[in-house]
């Protein structure tokens, strides 16, 4: 009999975390290995993106219900989560009320501990070789799956947000392994949570160059990122939120034209911060030099079509992002976030900037001007593979020692 793996994750949404769960999935040898699926809510892009050799398994109406809207779930009768849901968000403002906290990250953990002991059981899918818990909360895995090992995953920066430390502790240090995406990760949680540091494994993002490459030949998007001649296309890719600070890009943009350099800025994704970007684009004067493309289930195309790609986040764990339009072999500028040492080596195969927006602007618009550079950086990238798919192996590991 194969071994088994169970792996559970919130919805399959477009992002980050979740491609860099395709990427794992594709790279699991089924022949080899047994592997069952987990979705609390079966929605999103991704989800006909998984692989025919893992098992789906079924959704279930309670579980999918964490994360759904509360008029949603209270039509459905399940009046005892949304009064779990109601008192976590009430001990989470309290707590953030007495400790002078603005960051609201802790309240995942407060709904995973009301919500979790209403959930049934998954013990009716039997015991499992490994179970792996890829999104926090990790409270579900934890206390729903039967598995010899379980494994929790880090995909977040733990020195830009505020949780409740004693509650987090309670369930990461249950878990026989923690796996931290880069080393940098690794060291901002340990300083969060410094007794975990034996059950660490740096397992990174998994990604199949091949995947990134067939994925961007399948569309023409030359019409989408039209632009007149002599006018660089950049581009960012992810959610509209906070963390990714695409907010500030009209203002970088704006900033990098008054230096004399023709550029339009396409920005693909979505997310709650869309008002406030669309905003300062008008405020910024930046209509359509700054583009909002929206929601795209592949981006790949979109990266392939650009001049230069850029991640201008305020924190990232890893951005998959980064690695994709490296393996696409386009010029890379990231901003100094906390982590961006892990995520490139600065003039070697792109380039970190400034986070302020005054300085990020200067420093691009000279990064756009030094043609030998980028041409440097890019055939860098065309002789490097990008690919990790052995990263995979630790996983093995883990299931056989």
């Amino acid at each position: 009999m194969r071994p088994r793996i169970f792996i559970a994750i919130h919805y399959l949404e477009i992002g980050g975390a979740e491609r860099s769960l395709l990427g794992l999935l594709n790279a699991i040898d089924t022949l080899r290995y047994d592997v069952d699926l987990f979705v609390y809510r079966h929605t999103g892009e991704f989800m006909s993106l998984v692989p025919k050799s893992i098992r789906l398994l079924e959704q279930n109406r309670r579980y999918a219900s964490i994360e759904t809207p509360m008029s949603e779930v209270l039509r459905k009768g399940y009046v005892d989560i949304i009064l779990a849901r109601l008192w976590a968000k009430w001990r989470c403002r309290c707590y953030k009320r007495k400790n002078g906290l603005r960051d609201g990250s802790s309240i995942f953990q407060y709904v995973a501990n009301a919500v979790t002991p209403l959930l049934p059981s998954l013990y009716k899918y039997g015991e499992y070789d490994l179970a792996i818990s890829f999104l926090t909360p990790h409270n579900i895995v934890l206390d729903k799956v039967k598995a010899k090992k379980k494994i929790a995953w880090i995909h977040t920066d733990y020195s830009t947000i505020q949780v409740n430390a004693l509650q987090e502790l309670k369930v990461w240090g249950q878990y026989d392994y923690i796996a931290s995406i880069s080393e940098e990760v690794t060291n901002a949680f340990l300083k969060t949570f410094p007794s975990l540091e034996s059950k660490i494994v740096l397992i990174e993002n998994i990604l199949s160059a091949v995947f990134v490459r067939e994925q961007a030949a399948l569309q023409d998007v030359s019409r989408e990122m039209e632009v007149e001649k002599g006018v660089l296309k950049l581009c960012s890719v992810g959610r509209f939120s906070y963390p990714k600070n695409f907010d500030n890009i009209p203002s970088i943009c704006r900033r990098i034209i008054e230096n004399g350099i023709s550029v339009k800025w396409f920005i693909v994704g979505y997310g709650g911060d869309e008002a406030l970007i669309r905003r300062r684009i008008e405020e910024e004067g930046m209509t359509g030099r700054v583009v909002l493309l929206g929601k795209k289930a592949n981006p790949y195309p979109y990266i392939k079509m650009c001049d230069v790609y850029v991640q201008p986040s305020r924190y990232e764990g890893k951005a998959v992002t980064v690695r994709e339009a490296q393996i696409l072999g386009k010029p890379v500028v990231i901003t100094a976030f906390p982590t961006a040492q892990s995520q490139l080596c600065d003039g070697v195969d792109g380039i970190i900037v400034p986070l302020e927006n005054e300085l990020a602007a200067d420093s691009i618009a000279d990064f756009i001007a030094d043609v030998p550079l980028r041409e440097r950086l890019c055939e860098y990238e065309r002789i490097h593979d990008y690919g990790n798919e052995q990263e995979v192996r630790k996983i093995y590991t883990l299931i056989e020692q």
